[in-house]
């Protein structure tokens, strides 16, 4: 495992898309995060409640989390990579015990989605802050608040990666793959979130699990008010946390249950 692990750093630090990645978070989280802050929640279209207000923090810090695509692509194209570049035969033939192979990818894009989850929320954090002092509004969430909810953000990040890594390792071509990450986070999700009934089910879906991590409710919310339901109520913070990472591992799991052959062509 130790070799594995080593082979997967040395592999993915041989590569621009670690150094993309983090720069990525970047721009998201001081660049993306800080201009709405900047423009202030209260004038976005529809308006939302300000950042001198709970609700209003709340939201702009969820909304954060809609970025989980790109660690969860990552993650996809870092897996899907080897089969379009036809490396996966060497990895696969060196070491033939796929659940081992996919356990070292699993840890060192672990440590990936560490760093990138730290740098966003990093960054998010620094870009409040300034935004705060300078437009001088007083924060409708204590500071210790305000990191917790960026630090489970961060979490996310992290198990988004790695789920983006369980469906790469599914789902062989990049694109496809790309397409099951973004498409459902952005269409399958929302489209069953609308269906009266089965939006009872959102709690336990992908997005209702990062929802219950990051403490965002405002979508949930807006849609039962929209179709006239009760509110929905999300799980507790850690089980959102354990329920995602679930995922990960049993995309994980079923991909090591496929035939090897499929991998050495």
């Amino acid at each position: 495992m130790n070799l594995l692990i080593r082979a997967e750093f040395r592999r993915l630090l041989a590569t621009r898309m670690w150094g993309g990645l983090l720069l990525a978070a970047a721009a998201l989280g001081g660049g993306m995060f800080g201009a709405m802050a900047l423009a202030g929640p209260e004038n976005f279209d529809p308006p939302m409640p300000g950042l001198d207000t709970e609700a209003g923090l709340r939201a702009i810090l969820g909304i954060l989390g809609y970025t989980a695509f790109v660690p969860a692509a990552a993650g996809a194209l870092a897996v899907t990579s080897e089969h379009r570049h036809h490396t996966a035969a060497v990895t696969f033939l060196f070491a033939p015990r796929r659940g081992r192979v996919l356990a070292a990818k699993l840890a060192t894009y672990a440590v990936v989605g560490l760093a990138y989850g730290l740098v966003l929320a990093g960054t998010a954090a620094v870009a409040l802050f300034a935004v705060a002092a300078a437009r001088g509004v007083a924060l409708g969430l204590p500071a210790t608040t305000v990191l917790a909810l960026l630090g489970r953000i961060a979490v996310a990040m992290v198990v988004y990666l790695l789920l983006g890594a369980g469906v790469g390792a599914l789902v062989h071509h990049q694109i496809a793959a790309l397409c099951v990450v973004t498409g459902y986070l952005y269409v399958g999700e929302p489209v069953l979130m609308m269906i009266p009934g089965v939006n009872t089910l959102y709690p336990i879906l992908p997005g209702g699990a990062t929802a219950a991590l990051t403490d965002f409710t405002y979508v949930a919310d807006a849609i039962s008010a929209e179709l006239g339901s009760g509110a929905v109520h999300l799980l507790p913070p850690a089980a959102g946390a354990l329920l995602l990472t679930a995922y990960a591992v049993a995309a994980s799991a079923i991909a090591v249950l496929l035939p090897l052959r499929r991998d050495v062509t």
